[in-house]
């Protein structure tokens, strides 16, 4: 599809007892009345309060939360919370409202729909992510923004991936049983020629050209497709512009890749990705 989740503070309280200004003295095993006590002195001025002490620094979460306000910049929001899938499950949830019963029928029947094609979507997408989060926990380096929105027409891009090897948006193509074949620009699944070659392309140059805009320096974006749930995917010719990887390869072909970026830049370059201002203007 066009392509991911505070401690209260515990306050003490001190009560102080005081002294009453009577009291039972013991003499010889009795208890007698203690002697009548003298007239009490006036009470000392205070004490000066103590200074009060430096303010501590902040807790992780309150430094975490900083650190997102300042990704998501005065008038955008921190993309790093996004759920793989995100989008396309929103628009399945609503086709699936709009019409529930048809719903209900074309999944018993096995029609496929708009609300499927979300669906199926959605499941791709999140298949990916767990693949993508192999790869973070093998190279933390690695850093991954899922359900990207781009533009104001309702797209987005499934995962963007920034690491040591560079920038990459990736496309889940999710298919289960099909059969893929690819040589060049071309792309078919089971017979049918698909536009995803050009579109991943096409998703790769924007992404740069926002990112370029957004970090300052130029930022080359690499588009690749992903299949998902294939039976059978098959490269006869790789294509120029972009990579074919299939799902269960993807962190193995991500780790295995040179490294063109050093780790400043990967900070940079994941700052402005995260903040949805970044995306918001779409140029051609």
């Amino acid at each position: 599809m066009g392509d991911p989740i505070v401690p209260g503070t515990e306050i003490e309280c001190l009560t102080v007892l005081r002294r009453p200004d009577s009291a039972l003295a013991p003499t010889d095993g009795l208890i007698a009345p203690a002697a009548p006590a003298a007239p009490a002195a006036p009470d000392p001025a205070p004490a000066p309060a103590p200074a009060p002490a430096a303010p501590a620094a902040p807790a992780a979460p309150a430094a975490a939360a900083a650190a997102a306000a300042a990704a998501a910049g005065a008038d955008g929001v921190d993309l790093a919370g996004r759920r793989a899938g995100a989008l396309a499950r929103e628009q399945a949830v609503a086709l699936r409202q709009a019409a529930p019963v048809r719903t209900f029928l074309a999944r018993a029947l096995r029609v496929h729909t708009d609300e499927r094609a979300w669906r199926i979507g959605a499941d791709g997408e999140e298949k990916v992510a767990v693949q993508l989060g192999k790869l973070q926990s093998k190279d933390p380096r690695w850093r991954v923004l899922h359900a990207v929105p781009v533009g104001e027409n309702g797209s987005d891009i499934d995962h963007v991936v920034i690491g040591p090897g560079g920038v990459f948006t990736l496309n889940a193509k999710h298919h289960p049983g099909a059969k893929i074949w690819v040589g060049g620009n071309t792309f078919m699944v089971n017979g049918q020629r698909q536009p995803y070659v050009r579109n991943s392309a096409h998703e790769a140059r924007r992404a740069g050209r926002l990112l370029s805009a957004a970090c300052g320096f130029p930022v080359s974006a690499v588009g690749v497709v992903v299949p998902v749930g294939a039976d059978d995917v098959v490269i006869k010719s790789p294509p120029k512009q972009v990579h074919v990887v299939y799902r269960r390869a993807l962190s193995g072909w991500l780790r295995g890749l040179p490294s063109v970026l050093a780790e400043g830049d990967i900070d940079l370059i994941y700052a402005a990705a995260r903040r949805s201002t970044t995306w918001r203007t779409v140029t051609t």
